[in-house]
């Protein structure tokens, strides 16, 4: 595996707030033990902190939660045809804010105006989609992203 899907890999594991120790981490992610290490300073650059205990029952958990996409069952191929609208999509999961978007409804045959408030992009269907309360239906709908035309970050947050 990449360095990435280990440094991942390993906040998975500490995520069910158990204690393992580096022997432990190195034995699941079938790396080095030093490798283990570089992967805890990688994420606690990126802001993310594993605690560690020293002593003969020492080893590393995780106090703070960290919010990771859901792992498929299996893996997917997914393509993304619009890198531009899945990072304005992800800016505004981000920063919580609203975003006007004009959707192609195919129950409707037509293009929709909503105002959306987007919590986390997903796959549907081996497509890209975004979770999102609609103003509009005043509920969460699921939307794909290739039937976005438009979007507009608002600058009201929710």
């Amino acid at each position: 595996m990449s360095k990435l899907s280990n440094a991942i890999t390993l906040l998975r594991l500490l995520q069910n707030g158990k204690k393992y120790s580096i022997k432990e981490l190195a034995s699941k992610l079938e790396v080095s033990p030093r490798m283990i290490r570089e992967y805890k300073n990688e994420l606690e650059l990126a802001g993310i902190f594993i605690e560690s205990l020293r002593g003969p029952y020492g080893g590393y958990y995780l106090t703070q939660e960290v919010k990771l996409p859901e792992v498929t069952s299996k893996p997917v191929s997914v393509l993304l045809k619009d890198k531009e609208l899945y990072n304005t999509l992800s800016k505004a999961v981000v920063n919580r804010q609203k975003c006007y978007i004009e959707y192609y409804s195919k129950e409707h045959d037509s293009m929709t105006k909503r105002v959306i408030r987007p919590y986390n992009l997903i796959v549907l269907e081996s497509k890209w989609g975004v979770a999102a309360f609609c103003e509009n239906k005043q509920e969460i709908r699921h939307f794909y992203l290739d039937r976005i035309s438009k979007i507009e970050i608002l600058e009201e947050k929710f």
